[in-house]
């Protein structure tokens, strides 16, 4: 069972400041914008959590935190420190509560959700315990009371999904280390070094130990464990970025345009933890950041030479999306998930010469989408592997992948036994699957966009069609998965980009292919 504190977090809510926009000409400022980075969640959510932080060779690491009661800082040095969690047993048990208004796959979906609640009046905050969830703002509905009256409001209105999270805590995490010999612990450490870089080593995540610049935070989170946040200046934070998200191989103008939407990324996504008291994570529900390791010659001239350009439209910061492969077709935002569109998040056909005329021969038909699918050749991530791919998945393992998403949703058809029929019901003009109907034992459910990527483990997008499998036998076997892509497919394709570039196009004209009527421009605070 996950072990949670007793009493939430603190919950320091990021404050935005308006964000101006100059022309190219006018220079950056030239202090680096510091971004908070949760590069572990959850540490302690597990027993056998383990983290070794080492200063670099000739450095020393400087630790500063209170005694537990506040009264006293501490400060001490230390080459290498190693962070393990103990679980403390409490003197009464406590009661952890949150109403949860909704779980969602990704957090575009879920601010969506948000939105709406807030339009309706109530207060809502956006966590992300293991998935992601809306929840009634835990400090304005503080009381079981005013949190069951609220729950009995919303089912009263019809709507049975939003549900209590309680947990009775017996036990807590804590997090203990070790110097000099003698054993500290307390629920917020900071961790510097005169270099300026620290290596750590979480046991929890293969690949060894990453280098991360800047100064390191243990601190508490909302789940009842905790987070180590990096301190980072926005252009060192992606020397972390490029060579993770679309290597160090990529052609230059490649690496300049990946560059620029990832420094736009980032300064507009500040806002996504705050609930826990920082503002990005380092996986892939944000971007991937996974330390210097993979810093290379390349990728640093291109943030360099890119150094403070962001992609914008109208003024303001765009959504800069981006995915893996497209399939040869990028979508609409609303192709994937729940909100109002962005003007330049359209479908654009992922090709250099024209392939396809989507105004002519909308992928929304079905036909058209299997003679699109066919199609191999001339788009720019022909030569991907993942460009086209066909995946057959039996009854047996699509059942179960259904049956864990539908519990993870608290839905009410969690519980059926046999899958009966399936089938595509909607697409976009994009091709991507708006709804995807499922006929069981216990009745007939639909999945919607990017819900079908959590639903099922076979396809790697939406963009794809089905295909019953009989292998012989009179009733169905399973299905076949045929299509193509990797990713959400919304903005920027990284291995069309690369085609492009190789082909003479700049960064500019790339994102201008990509993110129409865009303009780049310098931020400047």
């Amino acid at each position: 069972m996950r072990i949670f504190f007793w009493r939430s977090a603190c919950n320091i809510l990021v404050t935005l400041s308006l964000l101006g926009l100059t022309g190219a000409s006018d220079p950056i400022s030239s202090q680096d914008r510091e971004l908070k980075i949760g590069i572990v969640q959850r540490f302690a959510s597990v027993k056998t959590d383990k983290l070794n932080l080492k200063a670099t060779s000739g450095d020393d690491l400087t630790l500063k935190w209170q005694t537990n009661d506040g009264q006293k800082t501490v400060i001490s040095t230390a080459n290498t420190v190693e962070l393990i969690p103990i679980m403390e047993t409490l003197r009464q048990p406590q009661v952890w509560e949150v109403l949860v208004l909704g779980d969602y796959r990704t957090f575009e979906t879920a601010e969506d959700s948000a939105k709406k609640w807030r339009s309706q009046g109530l207060e809502v905050e956006i966590a992300q315990p293991e998935r992601w969830q809306v929840w009634a703002k835990r400090d304005v509905y503080s009381t079981p009371l005013l949190r069951r009256l609220l729950l009995n409001s919303i089912h009263t209105s019809g709507d049975k999904l939003p549900y209590l999270n309680t947990q009775v805590i017996k036990q807590v995490a804590r997090v203990t280390w070790e110097v000099n010999g003698r054993q500290y612990t307390s629920s917020y450490l900071e961790i510097t070094s005169r270099k300026g870089k620290i290596w750590v080593n979480n046991n929890r995540k293969p690949g060894g130990k990453k280098l991360f610049p800047g100064n390191l935070y243990l601190q508490p989170n909302a789940y009842g464990s905790y987070s180590l946040v990096n301190l980072v200046g926005l252009e060192t934070y992606l020397r972390g970025v490029i060579p993770y998200e679309i290597g160090t191989k990529a052609p230059e103008a490649a690496l300049e345009a990946q560059a620029i939407i990832a420094r736009t990324y980032a300064l507009r996504n500040i806002h996504r933890f705050a609930v826990d008291n920082y503002q990005l994570c380092a996986d892939t529900h944000c971007q991937v950041y996974d330390g210097l390791n993979g810093a290379s010659k390349k990728t640093d001239q291109a943030i360099a030479s890119t150094r403070g350009k962001v992609l914008t439209y109208k003024n303001e910061l765009v959504d800069a999306l981006y995915s893996s492969t497209t399939g040869g077709v990028t979508a609409y935002f609303s192709d994937v998930w729940n909100g109002e569109d962005r003007p330049y998040l359209r479908p654009v056909v992922d090709g250099p010469k024209d392939i396809w005329n989507l105004s002519q021969k909308s992928l929304a038909d079905e036909e058209n989408f299997r003679q699109f699918i066919s199609l191999e050749q001339g788009f720019n991530e022909s030569k991907w592997d993942v460009f086209r791919w066909r995946r057959e998945t039996s009854l047996e393992d699509i059942t179960k992948d259904l049956q864990k998403f539908l519990k993870a949703k608290n839905s009410q058809y969690a519980n059926f036994k046999n899958i009966e029929a399936m089938s595509i019901t909607k697409r976009s003009p994009s091709g991507r699957i708006l709804a995807l109907a499922v006929k069981t034992d216990i009745g007939i459910f639909d999945l919607h966009k990017d819900e079908v990527r959590s639903a099922f483990a076979a396809p790697v997008s939406t963009l794809f069609y089905l295909q019953p499998i009989n292998k012989g036998k009179s009733q169905v076997w399973g299905y076949a998965f045929i299509g193509g892509g990797l990713g959400h497919g919304v903005g920027l394709s990284q291995t069309g980009s690369q085609n492009l570039a190789q082909l003479g196009w700049s960064s500019d004209k790339i994102l201008t292919f990509y993110y129409p009527g865009t303009k780049i421009e310098i931020f400047r605070r």
